[in-house]
């Protein structure tokens, strides 16, 4: 352990920074709660900037998450990609382990699921990025080894001030080879309700279509403004609800309300929404061989997203219009 401590030694930052980011942790900057602990938001003077930060503190009342806490530091520190949060240092001090991160400033994807004002265009660019930083995960050659993230859900999914998708949450991600990304790792079933791959149980390991089956219920998630479980509701899980409205032809019956109203009023994603839903349909397919490859869902999600926004009205072309009539008025 000490080598990993001397490896990452250049982004240790003092618990007394720590503090006063946090105001002492106050319960007024908490921004969430995840399975690692609570997250508190707060600004961090780094290089003479005052910079805003997100601080995950470890939960230690059962005395675990040691690993976890240096597997999400090893991540951290070697990916680099636009939509993944991005580390900034950690602290190991004084029973204390804390993880601070990039700050985002508009929460969570899961807080905002059922967002009346979340539009169409917005909730595309939302799922292409994601599907980047999953690409990025398990096929960039240049890093040497893949990812499977095995966390991947709407609240792992940060939103910055852009709307910005930045995937975060990798305490419990795997490393492998890049040519071994689609055999099985031998892994607990461990992950969060309404995400895991249903093929855990058969193969007792995960591969990378195992994000890619979680990253599917997210698609559904993002179209039908709904979490991926819900208690006590009748249909608790979305992807057994989302399969048999996609094979009755009743999808639309379960679309969010205000983005199914998005889609009737302008005319505009009929083809943008069929493409996006035929892929998160795939994603969820049973049997892993049949799920896409990442690549493939990251050209077709674009494809959306281009569709989407080649019928979007144009601010421009309502001014145009606008004087258009104002100068009919004066004929």
């Amino acid at each position: 352990m000490t080598t990993t401590i001397t490896k990452f030694a250049h982004l240790q930052i003092p618990l007394e920074d720590v503090l006063n980011a946090t105001n002492n942790f106050h319960d007024d900057n908490i921004i969430g709660r995840g399975g690692f602990g609570p997250a508190y938001k707060g600004q961090l003077q780094r290089s003479g900037k005052l910079i805003k930060i997100a601080a995950r503190r470890l939960d230690r009342t059962h005395g675990e998450g040691h690993v976890e806490f240096w597997t999400e530091i090893s991540a951290l520190s070697d990916l680099k990609h636009t939509n993944l949060v991005s580390i900034i240092g950690f602290c190991n001090e004084k029973d204390e382990k804390i993880i601070i991160t990039t700050y985002a400033a508009n929460g969570s994807l899961q807080e905002h699921l059922n967002n009346p004002n979340l539009t169409w265009t917005q909730r595309l660019r939302i799922s292409v990025g994601v599907a980047r930083a999953l690409s990025y995960l398990h096929y960039d050659e240049r890093r040497g080894y893949g990812v499977i993230h095995r966390n991947v859900n709407s609240s792992t999914i940060l939103l910055d001030e852009n709307w910005e998708a930045k995937l975060s949450g990798f305490e419990i991600s795997i490393k492998q080879a890049v040519n071994r990304m689609d055999q099985i790792t031998l892994s607990e079933p461990i992950g969060t309700i309404g995400y895991m791959d249903p093929e855990i149980g058969k193969t007792k390991g995960v591969t990378c279509k195992s994000d890619i089956y979680a990253f599917g219920v997210v698609l559904f998630e993002i179209l039908c403004g709904r979490r991926a479980y819900i208690k006590n509701d009748a249909n608790r899980l979305l992807a057994t609800l989302v399969m048999h409205h996609y094979e009755m032809e009743t999808l639309p019956d379960i679309i969010q309300p205000d983005l199914k109203n998005q889609i009737s009023k302008y005319q505009i994603s009929v083809r943008s929404l069929r493409i996006y839903s035929e892929t998160a349909y795939s994603c969820l397919k049973e049997e892993r061989s049949h799920r896409p490859h990442m690549l493939n869902i990251v050209s077709e999600l674009e494809k959306a997203l281009e569709n989407a926004l080649k019928f979007q009205p144009r601010p421009e072309n309502f001014v145009r219009l606008f004087w258009l009539f104002c100068f009919s008025l004066c004929l």
